[in-house]
């Protein structure tokens, strides 16, 4: 009876463990590559995507701060991507934090808004 017991404990407690380990984490760029409209970078192996149709993010009234990085690179293959990778900016762009949630790439002098993609 005390064997049956701790059987059943442990399976509870594998079943728990196995449940609480399934965190799938931050985007990667084969998550945004399946889809054509897709304008991504990455930096810091964060994945930042475009976000000028975001109406509240348009809407931030936001001061330019430190440049963060620049695009290095440009592929359109998730397994080609590196820090510094874009699929849709071209390579030179600086990419800027700002005191908002948005980050800024300026490509001809236009300020293009992105969101850095996190999980949860």
């Amino acid at each position: 009876m005390k064997i049956a017991r701790l059987l059943l404990l442990l399976c509870i407690l594998f079943i728990f463990l196995v449940g609480c380990s399934s965190a799938t984490g931050n985007p990667t760029p084969k998550d945004f590559l399946k889809y054509d409209h897709a304008d991504i970078f990455l930096l810091d192996d964060t994945v930042f995507s475009n976000s000028q149709d975001i109406e509240w993010v348009t809407a931030l009234d936001y001061k330019l701060g430190e440049q963060i990085g620049e695009i290095a690179n440009q592929a359109n293959k998730a397994f080609k991507f590196k820090n510094g990778t874009a699929n849709k900016l071209p390579i030179g762009t600086k990419i800027f934090e700002t005191d908002t949630p948005a980050y800024i790439g300026i490509v001809d002098g236009e300020k293009i808004p992105y969101l850095k993609m996190v999980e949860g």
